[in-house]
């Protein structure tokens, strides 16, 4: 447990999911003063979706923190911070049924969280992912989880594992010319090919669909495949 010396300890926790449902995993990341990754940790879940491995990251986070220090959580996911944060208190009341009166999604992972987050200070803070120069936590917990759901193996500090890899799904920075049909490429550093991850599921200019939680470009008709938008300007 990181000790209570801090006022407060910073964190950041993400999930992966290839294909949603599909090979998922989970990391969460902790900070030092100067918000450089002092412990970490990730693991694999075998097949599931993004909103499970989302969840379960924020649970092995707050399992692995002390309850008695103040905690801020940074997350690329409006599901699962709004899941704890502004729809939990209903699902209670209502027996944990939604307002539709179904039986709420992934309820064990939620009752679990909300266990570990009575009685202590945590601020949940929304970082929006895959952008330059973004929050280097969450891009740190979003490979580590990305490389556990590619590899579905545990990973970690306390393993002696090495700093998590870019992300499998990150488009390729040395793109050779156009991208075939099959593959990802990206206009280079700095170019306007920049990726995020899809919050819902949607259709490509191509006529594919891509799922929620897979890595999206902007292109001249809307959102797509990167493949697509640099094919498009090319």
């Amino acid at each position: 447990m990181i000790g209570s010396m801090h006022e407060r300890v910073v964190a950041a926790c993400d999930g992966a999911s290839k294909g949603n449902p599909g090979p998922a995993g989970w990391a969460w990341v902790v900070a030092d003063e100067s918000e450089t990754p002092v412990r970490w940790e990730a693991g694999p879940l075998g097949k599931a979706t993004n909103n499970v491995a989302e969840l379960t990251a924020l649970e092995r986070l707050l399992a692995a923190t002390d309850p008695d220090v103040p905690l801020e959580v940074r997350m690329d996911s409006q599901y699962a911070m709004k899941a704890v944060t502004t729809w939990l208190p209903g699902w209670k009341r209502n027996g944990w049924k939604t307002s539709a009166g179904k039986p709420v999604a992934n309820q064990d992972l939620v009752v679990r969280i909300d266990e570990l987050l009575d009685g202590r200070s945590v601020e949940f803070r929304y970082v929006p992912a895959h952008q330059v120069d973004g929050d280097k936590l969450n891009d740190f917990a979003d490979r580590a989880a990305s490389q556990a759901a590619s590899v579905q193996e545990p990973a970690g500090s306390g393993l002696g594992s090495p700093e998590p890899p870019p992300a499998p799904d990150v488009p390729a920075r040395a793109a050779r010319g156009r991208a075939g049909s099959g593959t990802k490429a990206s206009a280079g550093r700095g170019g306007s090919a920049r990726t995020i991850k899809a919050k819902f599921p949607g259709r490509c200019l191509c006529g594919r669909s891509y799922a929620a939680g897979e890595p999206i470009a902007k292109n001249a008709q809307g959102w797509g495949h990167p493949e697509c938008r640099t094919e498009a300007a090319g």
